[in-house]
């Protein structure tokens, strides 16, 4: 069993969320707050954007938006601050930020300086999981990570996932280069399993490092705004037979055009010693690459994940998510996935199933 590398802890990076304005006093623009996840954060980006922190204490206690209107142009009480009024004038001409853009900080009138947390991949709680070829006997070609004895396992459990990400270096060559990091944690619990006690089946970690650059070219319509590149190891935590875990180099390149976004992202697994090794063919199932699609459409959000092997013949292999986000109420909304083929979870790397999940969506791509 390979211990996994899995030290990038929730705690670590909650201690790494420290305000925008205290690593980057000078947001160029007020629509960049509206990418930050946590309140506090983007209440301070809104105040050091507009000026606020920057007036008397006691005028900082006036609310503006109770302000009395000026009557005359004169009339100075219900004036309205300079600074948000420019502000204001300001994100009315400017066009929206595109989704890669407010999620990657890559325009410079996005930036928003280091430590920052933020989603990555989607942040969701599926009550039902279902898949009618649950896997109950995971197998490796490596003999010590094969289950002999069939396990007993419900094809209907829940599953929920918690994905950020936090930039730790703005500016890695001057004004280009960003480097990020990225927490990902998946699990499948086996929760309507009363005669198994309720375990956990599954759990995978995935922690990342990105350097992420901004670029401006066009192919084909379509505009190329992100190339980064990055590592990344993914593992499950278990013992042997049930041990599973991989490392890669991945490369991210993101297109845009309107409501569409497009990241490619192939990758070249790290070789491993073959005694070590608990799947080594991992990547004729699980792939070396894959395309993410992202379409927004009247509040909702539509996504589709393509990977494959890129080989031929008997490890041909590959698999597709489709997900959908959509509007229910408040900050709450729904969520929709459907996959077919290999590699669901680590453990299911070399399973062929079809898997459906009902839920609810806290954070959506990217």
């Amino acid at each position: 069993m390979k211990s996994p590398v899995v030290a990038l802890p929730l705690t670590l990076l909650a201690s790494l969320a420290t305000p925008a304005y205290a690593q980057n006093p000078n947001p160029l623009d007020i629509r960049a707050c509206t990418a930050i996840e946590t309140d506090s954060q983007r209440l301070a980006c809104y105040d050091q954007a507009t000026g606020r922190v920057n007036l008397p204490v006691a005028q900082k206690r006036v609310d503006e938006t109770t302000a009395t209107p000026a009557i005359f142009p004169d009339d100075k009480k219900g004036e309205i601050p300079k600074t948000v009024a420019a502000a204001e004038h300001n994100n009315e001409v400017s066009a929206p930020l595109s989704l890669l853009d407010s999620r990657w900080e890559l325009s410079p009138e996005s930036k928003l300086g280091t430590f920052n947390l933020r989603g990555y991949k989607p942040t969701f709680v599926l009550p039902f999981f279902a898949t009618s070829n649950q896997n109950n006997t995971p197998s490796s070609p490596n003999p010590n990570n094969t289950v002999a004895i069939p396990q007993n396992l419900d094809n209907i459990e829940a599953k929920f996932q918690l994905s950020l990400k936090t930039k730790l270096w703005q500016g890695v060559f001057g004004d280009t280069g960003d480097l990020w990091v990225g927490y990902t944690q998946s699990s499948r619990w086996q929760v309507y399993n009363k005669e198994e006690s309720r375990p956990f089946r599954e759990t995978n970690y995935e922690p990342e490092a990105m350097l992420v650059f901004n670029t401006n070219y066009e192919v084909l319509g379509w505009d190329g705004r992100l190339l980064g590149i990055g590592v990344t190891h993914q593992s499950n935590g278990r013992s042997d037979p049930l041990s599973r875990s991989w490392n890669r180099v991945v490369a991210d390149i993101g297109f845009e055009r309107d409501n569409w976004t497009v990241m490619l992202r192939p990758w070249w697994r790290i070789p491993e010693s073959a005694s070590y090794d608990n799947n080594p063919d991992i990547s004729d199932y699980m792939g070396r690459g894959d395309m993410q699609i992202v379409h927004e459409w009247n509040g909702q959000e539509f996504g589709l994940m393509l990977r494959h092997s890129l080989r031929g013949g008997d490890r041909s292999h590959g698999a597709a998510q489709f997900t959908w986000s959509f509007p229910v109420g408040g900050n709450v909304r729904g969520y929709l996935e459907v996959f077919k083929g290999y590699g669901e979870s680590l453990i299911d790397y070399n399973h062929n199933a079809t898997y459906v999940g009902l839920g609810i969506s806290l954070l959506d791509w990217y």
